[in-house]
């Protein structure tokens, strides 16, 4: 089996299981004590603490270890506002960020800001988004779903001189390098670098306003409340000290291999759509999507043929809409599948990848059929109906039709799935006919189309 999953969560780290093992004899007792076991478990937590704080760049007592990197983002963001709210409670976010920085910016008032196709934001936005009670903006170092690393540097240097602290979400990245720029909160999780699941880190920099919430609590400075995971903790540290040592070497070997992937899967399969920056990205990641193709029976298909891999479309997510990253980059959805290689990755099971997936993207367009459109001619322009239909169905219907209408000639799609909204336009630039737009239309919304070609 290949697992081709590691932005999810990478595999445990030889490192970190040995550490892992060992602190489970060396660092039960309690770090507060000052009997000999707690005297040995301190020394244990203080050793993990200034490893990981050299990784991140930061000072050891500028470090506080939480129970996950969601709990590092949400305490973050609520203790950073907190310190600010004489400002405001106004919040800066990137449309593309993980889940966990846009449901606490929920919590507040909020400005989004768009990224191009590739799914990279601009400083520029950051300054047109600054207001006089703007208390801390957010940014990831790099997207979780397609790789595209971020103006970190730059933007950190925007809010800092209009005085507003930035939060980086350095989950994906810290493993290859510590974040550039002067951030001012970064948190990050264990078990996206192979470190175990359950260790968080949040930095705050000194001089940074911060008011942690919630009950107070004596351990990790009072930002992360509760008995600390002392083996877990030593096994991430000492996990992301040995992936750092290996990163370069690794970086230069998975990036041969996911340009391969990039170069080689629009030449294997038709009507594919590579997204994400060619360039500044992180080494082991790749996406893209497939026309016509359903996300979830398509990962059924390569899980059948030994891979693990991942998807943004609508159909494999429990909330049936399309991935807000996707959404956000205006790029196709459905028939999304995203290749993340885990350190060690070898190029034979690359290759084995690209020899299955034009087999497995067939054998789903054919399963999925083509359904026969239930189309009228209304004047000059034909009607599409699908609704009660999900994606990608509704792009399978225009794309049988469309050559049944004259140059000029226009098709109307009927459709109630959300998908539609963002899948439809980015078939119309692929198939380079023109997207006129959306009209209201009952039970759902109609999608212009016009032949051009």
């Amino acid at each position: 089996m290949s697992y081709f999953d590691a932005a999810s969560s990478a595999p445990l780290h030889p490192v970190a299981r040995q550490a892992l093992l060992a602190s489970l004899d060396e660092g039960w007792a309690d770090p507060s004590r000052l009997y000999r076991e707690g005297r040995r478990a301190r020394l244990l937590l203080d050793a993990a603490r200034e490893a990981a704080a050299e990784a991140v760049g930061c000072r050891p007592d500028e470090l506080a270890f939480t129970s996950s990197g969601t709990r590092a983002v949400h305490d973050g963001i609520a203790g950073a506002l907190a310190g600010r709210r004489r400002v405001g409670r106004h919040l800066i976010v990137s449309a593309v960020e993980h889940s966990s920085v846009l449901h606490s910016a929920e919590l507040f008032e909020v400005t989004e800001v768009p990224v191009s196709r590739t799914g990279a934001v601009s400083p520029q936005s950051y300054v047109d988004a600054l207001r006089p009670d703007t208390a801390l903006a957010c940014l990831q170092s790099a997207n979780h779903e397609v790789g595209t690393v971020q103006p970190v540097a730059e933007v950190a240097a925007v809010c800092r001189q209009a005085g507003v602290p930035l939060l980086v979400d350095a989950a994906q990245s810290l493993g290859w390098g510590p974040v550039e720029g002067e951030w001012s909160l970064l948190t990050a999780s264990a078990h996206k670098w192979g470190g175990p699941s359950g260790v968080g880190l949040l930095a705050v920099r000194k001089g940074v306003r911060f008011s942690p919430q919630g009950p107070v609590d004596e351990r990790e400075s009072g930002r992360a409340p509760g008995f600390e995971n002392l083996p877990a903790i030593v096994a991430a540290a000492a996990s992301l000290r040995a992936v750092r040592a290996e990163a370069a070497q690794e970086a230069v070997r998975l990036r041969e291999l996911t340009a391969r992937i990039r170069a080689r899967v629009p030449r294997l399969v038709p009507d594919v759509d590579v997204v994400g920056d060619p360039e500044k990205r992180l080494p082991g990641i790749v996406t893209f999507s497939c026309l016509y193709v359903d996300g979830e029976t398509l990962l059924h298909e390569l899980d059948r043929e030994g891979f693990s891999v991942s998807s943004g479309s609508s159909c494999t997510s429990s909330t049936l809409t399309p991935s807000h990253v996707l959404k956000a980059m205006g790029v196709l959805s459905e028939g999304n599948v995203r290749v993340s290689l885990p350190f060690g990755a070898v190029s034979e099971e690359v290759d084995r990848f690209l020899e299955v997936l034009p087999g497995a993207v067939a054998a789903v367009r054919e399963k999925l059929g083509a359904p026969t459109p239930s189309a009228v001619v209304r004047e000059d322009s034909l009607v599409v109906d699908a609704l009660g239909k999900r994606c990608p169905i509704p792009v399978i219907e225009l794309a049988k039709v469309i050559g049944d209408v004259p140059v000029g000639g226009t098709v109307r799609v009927l459709s109630d799935d959300e998908a539609a909204r963002l899948d439809i336009p980015a078939w119309c630039e692929m198939r380079e006919q023109e997207y006129v737009g959306e009209e209201p239309a009952d039970n759902g919304t109609a999608y212009v189309i016009r032949r051009i070609r």
